[in-house]
């Protein structure tokens, strides 16, 4: 998989106003595109508070955005979710089911053009949005840490994304 800078950076707006309503001081830290052997798979994009450590994401609120390319089903992208997570450890036996069965019953199948926004709030969980909708909501604080830790974490398996995501960060501090 391959990652790159969304080249319009220009054209993402504001934050929807269920994400404001939670992070009111939500700035776009960065987008990128999600590729698999030069398929796009989908763009993101990061908003977060002004307060906003990246080295320390999972002590702050947030709100990640896809925007689909392809069609999944929901139970793939949970399975393809925990594959993400085992991969950065400490998963305990059995664990990775429950997580599995948890993601699934949030994660609708998506179409391309589907947007779906996670907003994670530490310490309490997630929640899962197409478009202006709520589809659900997950009360694992350590599920939902470990969730975004898939596109945050420093071990992710998509460093380019990382970095595309916080990209605008990286520029704001001297």
């Amino acid at each position: 998989m391959a990652a790159e800078p969304d080249r319009t950076q220009a054209a993402a707006g504001d934050p929807p106003a269920f994400v404001r309503r939670m992070l009111p001081d939500a700035a776009l830290a960065g987008e990128g595109r999600l590729r698999f052997f030069g398929l796009r798979i989908y763009d993101a994009r990061l908003w977060v508070g002004r307060r906003f450590d990246a080295d320390d994401f999972g002590a702050y609120p947030l709100a990640l955005e896809l925007t689909y390319h392809r069609s999944f089903a929901g139970v793939d992208i949970a399975k393809r979710s925990i594959e993400e997570i085992e991969q950065q450890g400490g998963l305990m036996p059995g664990q990775a089911l429950r997580w599995r069965k948890e993601l699934a019953g949030v994660l609708p199948d998506v179409q391309p053009g589907d947007r779906l926004t996670g907003l994670y709030l530490p310490g309490r969980g997630m929640s899962v949005w197409r478009g202006p909708q709520l589809l659900g909501s997950i009360d694992d604080a350590e599920l939902a840490r470990r969730f975004f830790g898939i596109w945050l974490s420093p071990r992710t398996s998509e460093p380019d994304l990382r970095g595309a995501l916080l990209s605008h960060l990286a520029q704001a501090r001297p």
